[in-house]
C-alpha cells in the first residue's frame, strides 16, 4: 500500500512550472513584446508606449477600484450578499440580480457560493439571477468601465447585468413550477467553499476596519493582490489592443461587427464566447473595436455574453451544474446579451 501511494504521488512542480502557473499573464505580455522586438522593433516600441499611456490614463479609476475591492474585503461588506436571499420568489429574484450586479464579490467565491446556496435550499430562480448578473458588473468594474468606455456605457452594462439576472431568474421560476430543474447540482457537489460561510452564518460588517489590525492587514493584502491582478490583465489587454489597432483594418471590423442592424449584434454575442479574455481585459479591447467601427450595441452584447459564457466561466458552471441547468444558463446568457445589445443600439439611435 505504501509503495503504491508513493508511486502514484504527484511529482513536485519544477521552478519553470511554478513560474508559468503563478505569472503566466506577465510572461505572455513579455513574450509578445519580445517577439515584436525581434520581428518588428518599431511596433514593439509603439505597443509599449501605447500600453504605458493607457495604463497611466486608467490609473485614477484603477486606484479607486482597488480601494473599493480592498474596503469590501476588510470590512466584510460582501457578507451583505447573504441578506438578498430571503423573501417571496419575485423579491428574491430581484434582490439576487441586484446583489450579483452590484456586489464586490470575488471571482473565487462565486462558484462555491452558488453551490452553497443551492445546497441550502435557496430556489434556483434566485440563485440563477445572482449567477447570471455576477460576472458582468461590480463596483470596481463599473469604475473601470467608466474610465475606458464612458459613463453611459457603464450604466448600460449595469442595467444589462441586473436585467439579465431578473430575466433568467423569472424564466427559471416559471420552468420550476412544473417540477423541472430539480436537483440542479451534480452528484457530490454542495459542500460550499470560499464565500459559502458568509451565507450560512453572515457576520456583522465592521465599517471602521482600520481599528482592527487583522482587518487592516487584510485591506493591505487585498489591495496588493487586486493591484497585481488588474495590472497584469490590463497590461496584456492594452498590448493586444495596440496590435489590434495596428493590424486589423477598420473596414474588416466595420464589415463584421459594425453597423446598426441585427447581424453585428448577433456576431458580437457569439464571438464573445471564445474571444473573451477577462472582464477587465475585455474593456480596452471593446474600446479599440468601437474606435474601429464596432457598433456600441454589439460591444455591449460582446461584454455581456463573454462575461457570462467565456470558456473558463462555462467550464466552471459545467463542473458544478447538471447538463440541463448548464444548457439553460448558456441559453439565457446568450439571448439576454443579444436583447441587451439590441436595446442599447436602439437607445444610441434615438
Amino acid at each position: 500500500m505504501t509503495e503504491q501511494t508513493t508511486c502514484c504521488a504527484p511529482k513536485p512542480a519544477s521552478p519553470l512550472q511554478r513560474l508559468w502557473s503563478e505569472h503566466r499573464i506577465w510572461l505572455i505580455s513579455a513574450l509578445i513584446l519580445l517577439i515584436l522586438a525581434i520581428f518588428d522593433t518599431a511596433q514593439a516600441m509603439q505597443s509599449a508606449t501605447f500600453t504605458a499611456k493607457a495604463l497611466l490614463h486608467t490609473a485614477p479609476y484603477l486606484i479607486l477600484s482597488i480601494g473599493i475591492a480592498a474596503w469590501a474585503g476588510a470590512t466584510g461588506a460582501d457578507n451583505l450578499i447573504a441578506r438578498a436571499f430571503t423573501g417571496a420568489p419575485a423579491l428574491m429574484i430581484l434582490l439576487g440580480a441586484l446583489a450579483g450586479g452590484l456586489s464586490p464579490f470575488c471571482s473565487c467565491g462565486v462558484i462555491p457560493l452558488i453551490a452553497a446556496l443551492l445546497a441550502m435550499g435557496v430556489p434556483l430562480s434566485a440563485v440563477m439571477a445572482f449567477w447570471l448578473a455576477s460576472p458582468i458588473m461590480d463596483p470596481s468594474m463599473f469604475v473601470l468601465t467608466t474610465g475606458v468606455l464612458g459613463l453611459e456605457f457603464a450604466i448600460a452594462k449595469t442595467i444589462a447585468a441586473i436585467g439579465l439576472g431578473v430575466f433568467g431568474g423569472t424564466v427559471v421560476q416559471l420552468l420550476s413550477r412544473g417540477g423541472g430543474l430539480a436537483n440542479p447540482l451534480r452528484e457530490g457537489i454542495g459542500n460550499g467553499g470560499c464565500g459559502a460561510s458568509a451565507v450560512r452564518a453572515p457576520k456583522p460588517v465592521v465599517w471602521r476596519f482600520w481599528q482592527d489590525r487583522d482587518r487592516l492587514n487584510k485591506f493591505a493584502r487585498v489591495a496588493w493582490d487586486t493591484t497585481l491582478f488588474l495590472a497584469k490583465w490590463l497590461t496584456l489587454a492594452f498590448l493586444i489592443e495596440s496590435l489590434m489597432l495596428a493590424w486589423i483594418p477598420a473596414e474588416t471590423v466595420t464589415a463584421t461587427l459594425g453597423g446598426t442592424g441585427l447581424l453585428p449584434i448577433i456576431s458580437a454575442t457569439l464571438v464573445g464566447v471564445p474571444a473573451y479574455l477577462n472582464g477587465y481585459a475585455a474593456l480596452p479591447l471593446v474600446g479599440g473595436l468601437i474606435e474601429q467601427g464596432m457598433a456600441p450595441g454589439a460591444g455591449l452584447a460582446f461584454l455581456v455574453a463573454g462575461g457570462v459564457t467565456s470558456i473558463p466561466a462555462a467550464m466552471a458552471v459545467w463542473a458544478l451544474a447538471r447538463p440541463p441547468v448548464f444548457a439553460l444558463y448558456i441559453a439565457l446568457s446568450l439571448s439576454g446579451a443579444f436583447v441587451a445589445g439590441l436595446l442599447f443600439q436602439f437607445w444610441q439611435m434615438v
